[in-house]
């Protein structure tokens, strides 16, 4: 059993017992106690006791629950084993919760029942001080929340010994309830996101030839082949094989806010894929490239080159897009990369530049209201299970690590195969009708 005592300075106690230290040695820990003796006394044994059962002295002052995440993330989250996507996302959530008023308080003052509350109100939506957040039937926003929670309160106890017990170990997600309309006249349909039609997209086209020229080919390889934002921005002419037609998915380019870079990184499965195309891409992609080598003379030496350069930070690597023109020094240690789809000036065209026009095509193209960027994705799918395709191929085109993902969020958009799935009964009892042995 650990040896104390109490002793008085001024008008308050003080406690103080012998720990070991990281090597074994005993060493002495004095902690502020009240006004009381007796109360200061109290301190001591239930501070010797949590010492015996746990060897974790809890400090009487502690950090804050935001304090205590931005220590995580440096010492942890970045120095672990997560991918350099998934660390974004985290930290992207806890700048957003440290909003929340929770995130001042002490650790030693947090209850399971105060970070219940909180969940609750992720997981149902709402607003409390400056933070706020919708509710969502998808758990998947709760769930991030839920695993940083649980990483940072984990880390809290041990290595860092701020607090004995994890108040995360009882919190769990509750279930928003599904709201429905049992006597509404409206024919709702519960796909989240509206394939194009052929019509909407020749839309978009139009609309971008007259307006924003410079975004019309990756939304073009986007349509045809079904890849994600950052992986268009990331397709470079060593990617695609136009004799044999089909294009090799490496690597995907996200802005990386925190660093306030623009990042070459994997794909969000972080594996290679094959994606074969038609002849209409083929087509478009000849032309981008009499387009390039036409602005490449015009610009001349202005004509900006895109670059790569590996970044290390503690135990990650990133690799930050440049663009320097003709006239500019190269600096060692970067890499010449050659992207598809590059703004007339030769520089590479921006994840966010792009999600900007969608915007514009969404407020001033009638009839493509909503529209984003991952539409083209919903369309792509659709497209090709609506005509027959496996869904297996689909899956594998797609990138999904599940071909459960695939039918998913996209088996339901195509009203056509449900309605066709439907009569097939219809035609079972006519056949059997017609058989002359009833």
């Amino acid at each position: 059993m650990a040896k104390g005592s109490v002793r008085k300075k001024g008008k308050k106690w003080y406690y103080r017992f012998y720990v070991e230290d990281a090597s074994g040695k005993l060493i002495q820990k004095e902690y502020a106690g009240t006004e009381s003796k007796s109360e200061t006394e109290r301190l001591l044994r239930k501070a010797m006791e949590e010492y015996e059962s746990t060897k974790i002295v809890a400090k009487a002052e502690n950090i804050t629950l935001g304090e205590l995440l931005d220590k995580w993330v440096e010492e942890e989250l970045k120095t672990g084993t997560l991918s350099n996507g998934t660390v974004r996302t985290y930290e992207n959530k806890i700048k957003r919760l440290k909003l929340h008023p929770l995130c001042d308080r002490k650790l030693s003052c947090i209850t399971t029942k105060h970070l219940q509350d909180l969940m609750n109100l992720i997981s149902i939506g709402g607003k409390q001080g400056d933070f706020s957040i919708k509710g969502s039937l998808n758990r998947k926003t709760p769930n991030l929340y839920m695993a940083i929670l649980n990483h940072a309160f984990r880390y809290a106890v041990f290595p860092k010994k701020y607090i004995t017990f994890n108040p995360m170990q009882y919190v769990v997600i509750v279930n928003r309830a599904t709201d429905v309309d049992l006597f509404s006249s409206e024919d709702n349909d519960d796909a989240k996101t509206n394939p194009l039609t052929t019509e909407m997209y020749d839309k978009v086209t139009e609309y971008l030839k007259e307006h924003h020229h410079e975004s019309l080919l990756p939304i073009q390889i986007a349509y045809y082949t079904g890849l994600r934002l950052g992986e268009v921005i990331g397709l470079t002419w060593k990617d695609i094989n136009l004799d044999e037609q089909y294009l090799t998915v490496r690597r995907s380019v996200t802005y990386d806010y925190q660093r306030h870079k623009t990042v070459i990184g994997t794909t969000k499965s972080a594996k290679v894929r094959i994606v074969d195309f038609g002849d209409k891409l083929t087509d478009i992609l000849k032309e981008a490239m009499k387009v390039r080598e036409k602005n490449e003379k015009e610009y001349g030496k202005l004509y900006h080159r895109c670059y790569y350069k590996e970044v290390r930070e503690k135990s990650r690597i990133y690799y930050d897009y440049y663009a320097l023109n003709g006239d500019a020094e190269i600096p060692e240690y970067y890499h010449e990369i050659d992207f598809v789809c590059r703004r007339d000036d030769g520089s590479l065209m921006r994840t966010f530049t792009l999600a900007q026009v969608c915007g514009f095509i969404s407020k001033n193209v009638p009839g493509l209201e909503g529209f984003h960027f991952h539409a083209l994705r919903h369309t792509y799918t659709t497209n090709l299970l609506a005509n027959g395709a496996r869904p297996k191929d689909v899956q594998e085109l797609l990138g999904h690590s599940d071909v459960s993902t695939t039918m998913n969020i996209y088996g339901h958009a195509e009203r056509k195969s449900k309605k066709s799935s439907a009569k097939l009964l219809d035609q079972l009892v006519g056949e059997q009708k017609k058989c002359p042995c009833n």
